[in-house]
């Protein structure tokens, strides 16, 4: 296992040049760059345009600009320069990391906890009314988009005479140091943003654990557990589950950058302090080493989802071996 994980993550390296590549060259292929905003300005003259792209280095060529970026990140850690915000892209992302990664885990963790056992239910009492119940759910879960959800549950939550709306904190809490106060604080404001990002994944778990299980149980192995006078809930959780969640499983590694990259409209929304707004302002100010920087990172979180879902993998399913 030990050498399987280290070919994976010599293979990633590879995988991230190439990503670099391609991120540099279709920030590259839009028309226009940060300085060509201000040539329309007419408080701004030419010549300032001029000089404002020379101290930036947007007048040398593509080639030069992508290996002076790479070159700060191999040798400085240097992600270059925010062009918007005028402070290094380190310091931006490494704000915004902690609550991204504590806000997308959070989300799949409630996310996974409640739709497997729904699912699982669902798949041992087909045709119930609960399993209607259920499925109903799903369809209004896939169907309704996350942003509008969210719009929805703050509207009901000041309807209802509540002020935790919006965003991670109270304004009194916002910089404060940690304590009981600041983490109940917390607590009533990220139920929302749980709910309305995580309900249309949940719901599209719900519906493939349903239908997997459902396979799953038609097979003969089973048929000859119960034949054996194995007890039902053995049968189920030993034998069943353990092949129909496999799937959900090799689907776990591409969650995490879609609930980064996926959930922007939503995190303006709730105006979260999450990487999602960072991302489409930077689209906006054509900030391009803000923009490759955010699409790296969401290159090597879903890498290394990947490598932990095959691990996952391993420890499930004990007929699955990498070495």
């Amino acid at each position: 296992m030990f050498n399987y994980i280290v070919r994976r993550i010599l293979s990633m390296i590879p995988l991230l040049i190439l990503i670099s590549i391609l991120s540099f060259t279709v920030i590259k292929l839009q028309p226009g760059e940060f300085g060509s905003q201000y040539f329309n300005n007419p408080r701004v003259s030419p010549e300032t345009v001029i000089q404002l792209r020379k101290r930036l280095g947007l007048d040398q060529p593509a080639y030069r600009q992508y290996l002076k970026w790479v070159k700060g990140i191999i040798t400085e850690g240097d992600f270059g320069y925010s062009f918007a915000y005028k402070r290094p892209v380190a310091e931006l992302i490494w704000e915004r990391m902690g609550w991204t990664v504590t806000v997308a885990s959070a989300t799949m963790l409630f996310t996974w906890l409640l739709a497997i056992p729904i699912g699982i239910y669902s798949a041992t009492h087909k045709y119930s009314f609960l399993d209607y119940i259920f499925t109903f759910i799903g369809f209004i879960g896939i169907s309704i988009p996350n942003f509008f959800l969210a719009l929805v549950l703050m509207y009901l939550v000041l309807a209802q005479g509540g002020t935790a709306v919006g965003g991670l904190f109270s304004n009194e809490y916002i910089g404060a140091p940690w304590s009981w106060a600041k983490l109940l604080d917390l607590l009533k404001h990220i139920w929302i943003p749980l709910i309305a990002i995580g309900t249309a994944g949940m719901a599209g778990l719900i519906r493939q654990m349903r239908g997997n299980l459902l396979d799953v149980l038609g097979r003969q192995y089973v048929q000859t557990a119960r034949a054996k006078g194995l007890k039902e809930r053995v049968v189920i959780y030993k034998h069943a589950v353990r092949n129909a969640i496999n799937p959900l499983i090799s689907m776990l590694g591409m969650q995490l950058p879609q609930l980064i990259s996926g959930t922007i409209i939503s995190a303006i929304v709730l105006n979260l302090p999450t990487m999602g707004p960072f991302f489409y302002d930077a689209l906006i100010n054509q900030d391009q080493y803000l923009v490759m920087t955010f699409l790296m990172f969401s290159a090597i979180m879903m890498l290394v989802g990947n490598l932990i879902a095959d691990l996952l993998l391993a420890w499930v399913d004990p007929r699955i071996r990498y070495d």
